[in-house]
């Protein structure tokens, strides 16, 4: 199991973990923003992540038939979770800014579908994946992602989330800026706002 050092270490040798003012893709403001395909770019380094999250959700849950990742952050570590499981692996992808199944991907009738993501702050995405679950009659097993951002404060998922790495960084509403944040010029990093 990595520590939470080295995986920070992790973080920054892979230039993931950046500083600065980001627009999160939930449109709050940060610090930092986790950057999960800079990992991903070094596939050795990904994978010691990716296998201590495959272990925690194996010890979390009992039954999976199904995992279901929202395009695009969630593709790569959904697909690595379900080689490492030996599970079925989808993802949905966005038109006209919902989340649909598309390319033949379907999910079953009463299978136990579970949600892996790169990164959790709001859980928006997960939301929206949790929609299509239940739209096919299916049940939602639970959450995971390589890393937990939440608060109690931002979070909309009310069922716990397996993570390898929970950090904490404040996010912050547009009008409740603090001073040395709206000095640094704006990124927005994510992919929910390319069109």
């Amino acid at each position: 199991m990595l520590s939470h050092k080295k995986s920070l270490d992790i973080l920054r040798k892979t230039n993931a973990l950046l500083e600065g003012h980001f627009i999160l893709s939930s449109g709050l403001h940060s610090s930092k923003y986790i950057q999960c395909a800079k990992l991903l770019s070094y596939p050795s380094k990904a994978e010691k992540l990716c296998k201590s999250l495959a272990n925690k959700i194996k010890n979390n849950f009992n039954k999976i038939d199904l995992i279901l990742s929202p395009a695009m952050g969630g593709i790569i570590i959904g697909y690595e979770i379900g080689k490492l499981l030996k599970k079925e692996t989808i993802f949905c992808e966005r038109v006209n800014g919902k989340f649909i199944l598309r390319r033949g991907f379907k999910i079953e009738k009463g299978s136990k579908v579970l949600i892996v993501e790169d990164v959790i702050t709001t859980g928006k995405s997960s939301i929206e994946c949790v929609k299509l679950i239940k739209r096919a009659k299916a049940s939602l097993v639970g959450f995971a992602a390589i890393i937990d951002r939440s608060s109690k404060k931002t979070l909309r998922i009310k069922k716990k989330i397996i993570s390898h790495l929970k950090i904490e960084v404040p996010t912050y509403k547009s009008n409740q800026l603090p001073i040395n944040l709206k000095k640094i010029p704006i990124t927005k990093p994510g992919s929910r706002f390319i069109k």
